[in-house]
């Protein structure tokens, strides 16, 4: 028969994990499920468009939105969720019309006729209200194709 010996060396235990860093030092904003009692002011932040596309005609405009999160939600009892809630609004070559997006998506336009254009986009609370806007100058150039 053979036996078999387990080393009687005592073995070093693991270092325990570093605890993660704060949230603050990591670049994270608070966690969106609990009311904030103070939050900095919303702001807005666009990209100018992808230059790839827009050679090929197409607008795409990439924004985000600082302290205010974009969802769906409308009315003056959502201005009261926390933390901030709210959506943009868009408008086309001073159009005298403009729409609203909750999706927190790339703005895309297609069909944009060759030259300069601009396009504004504001930071809108639930009510409408504009807290923030940016306008965007760009030159469509002379394309082929069928956007």
């Amino acid at each position: 028969m053979t036996s078999c010996s387990i080393p009687t060396t005592p073995t070093a235990a693991a270092p325990s994990p570093p605890p993660p860093p704060a949230p603050a030092a990591a670049g994270w904003s608070p966690a969106p499920v609990v009311p904030l009692a103070s939050q900095p002011p919303p702001a807005l932040v666009v990209d100018r468009p992808l230059p790839d596309q827009l050679a090929m005609g197409l607008v795409v405009i990439r924004y985000r939105a600082e302290n205010l999160r974009i969802v769906p939600v409308y009315g003056p009892a959502a201005l009261d969720v926390s933390p901030r809630i709210g959506h943009i609004h868009v408008t086309v070559d001073d159009a005298p019309w403009h729409w609203a997006d909750a999706s927190g998506e790339p703005l895309i336009l297609q069909s944009l006729p060759p030259g300069p254009h601009k396009v504004w986009i504001g930071l809108a609370d639930p009510t409408h209200k504009i807290l923030d806007s940016k306008t965007v100058a760009f030159t469509v150039p002379p394309h082929s194709g069928g956007h």
